[in-house]
């Protein structure tokens, strides 16, 4: 009837509530209880509505197993199977989510046989409906191949380190091979996020010398249009780059783009480092600009060579008294905010305290920018003074001397 309908359904509502509710508060008995009376009330509903085993009981009976059984395999396994059975609609997520708990428990070979029993799974068009599940069984496949094919090329280089040949070894290394590098292959070629299918991918190639088929990935998975923005396809596309020994120029091409997509990223470090050996003006220029933004960012405040970086470039602009403008810009954005950002007087005593060093180079900066009567300059100096430590006498003395540069930078 109508009204047993409302009731059912306030019911069942009401016990999903508690059920939740005792999972925020970590009572994982509590929950399985209330689960169990979740599950009853559904078998026993008799509305015409047809109420199959739903997403909730998957999701929340694995979460309260998790905690329950202690890592009790067996029994966790029981439980997957049934929600196999049951929810057909998302057959392969249950299967993938079952190999990856196989996988913490260290249930390696358990959870590959698992991807590959589903791998094979059909039924009709639920097939079809979940093909970009089956890919990611397929793909998580590859990778347990090349976890394999990893375990086998140590035994294999250790072998051969020692001047033995095993042909069983190599042959079997080969054959994980092949089928991490097809199921990698066909996973990076959608459209996504796939960093580490492609990191294990590239290593297979590297190995084997395929550099060409390498670079290829790597060139598609940073700029075809279709894969999302991702920083990590720049950083490997770098770190390829830089490991075979390619020009600077394709280097800085590669950390361009980084830069534009993260300001923040630690390989403007070595960004910067590259375009202050450069003779071009604009690049000089550029670098400049790079370790400004970084710095920008709270996780930098206390990277010493982040600021020796901006220390040194800002000092050889100022002695050679050419480009002054390229501070006078960068500066000009950041001159109201920047001084209680980096220069304030706790900073300068905590600093001091903490990283000697550091203070000296961020001192040197803002002795700089905001002048000798800057709070930061005139702390550090004058505890490094106090201490007799000639390095910051010269300090002292330099930004005195260069007194009139900061007028013209603050202009």
């Amino acid at each position: 009837s109508h009204p047993h309908k409302l009731d059912f359904r306030k019911s069942k509502d009401m016990c999903l509530g508690y059920i939740q509710d005792a999972l925020l508060q970590k009572q994982w008995k509590r929950a399985a209880e209330f689960l169990t009376f979740y599950i009853e009330s559904l078998e026993k509903d008799f509305s015409t509505e047809y109420m199959g085993p739903s997403e909730i009981i998957w999701r929340l009976g694995t979460e309260i197993l998790c905690h329950c059984l202690h890592n009790d395999v067996k029994e966790f396994n029981s439980f997957i199977e049934q929600m196999k059975t049951l929810g057909v609609k998302r057959y392969l997520k249950i299967c993938l989510e079952h190999a990856f708990h196989l996988l913490c428990n260290g249930q390696v070979d358990e959870a590959y046989q698992s991807l590959s029993s589903a791998e094979s799974w059909r039924f009709g068009e639920q097939t079809t409906a979940q093909d970009k599940e089956l890919k990611l069984i397929q793909a998580y496949r590859g990778l347990l191949d090349y976890y394999n094919w990893s375990k086998q090329k140590n035994v294999f280089l250790e072998y051969d380190k020692d001047g033995f040949e095993d042909l069983s070894v190599e042959q079997e290394m080969h054959n994980s091979f092949r089928k991490a590098a097809v199921s990698l292959k066909e996973i990076i070629q959608i459209p996504g996020v796939w960093d580490q299918f492609v990191q294990c991918y590239i290593d297979l190639l590297e190995f084997y010398g395929d550099h060409e088929e390498a670079r290829q990935v790597l060139n598609e998975y940073a700029y075809n249009s279709k894969f999302p923005a991702n920083p990590n396809a720049h950083v490997y596309l770098y770190q390829f780059l830089k490991r075979h020994g390619e020009p600077k120029k394709s280097l800085i091409s590669v950390l361009k783009i980084l830069h534009d997509i993260v300001p923040s990223h630690e390989l403007m470090i070595d960004f910067h480092a590259m375009l202050q050996k450069s003779k071009k003006r604009k690049k000089r220029r550029l670098g400049l600009e790079v370790i400004f933004a970084a710095l920008d960012y709270a996780g930098w405040k206390e990277n010493v060579k982040a600021w020796s970086c901006l220390a040194r470039q800002v000092k050889q602009i100022i002695i050679s008294e050419k480009h002054l403008d390229w501070i006078k810009q960068e500066w000009n954005s950041r001159k109201d905010w920047w001084p209680a950002f980096h220069f304030s007087r706790y900073l300068a005593k905590q600093n001091w305290q903490e990283n000697e060093s550091l203070a000296y180079e961020k001192a040197l900066v803002a002795g700089i920018l905001l002048g000798k009567d800057c709070k930061y300059f005139k702390y550090v100096s004058r505890q490094g003074c106090k201490d007799q430590k000639k390095k910051f006498r010269m300090l002292k003395k330099f930004v005195n001397k260069h007194g009139p540069v900061y007028l013209r930078i603050s202009g």
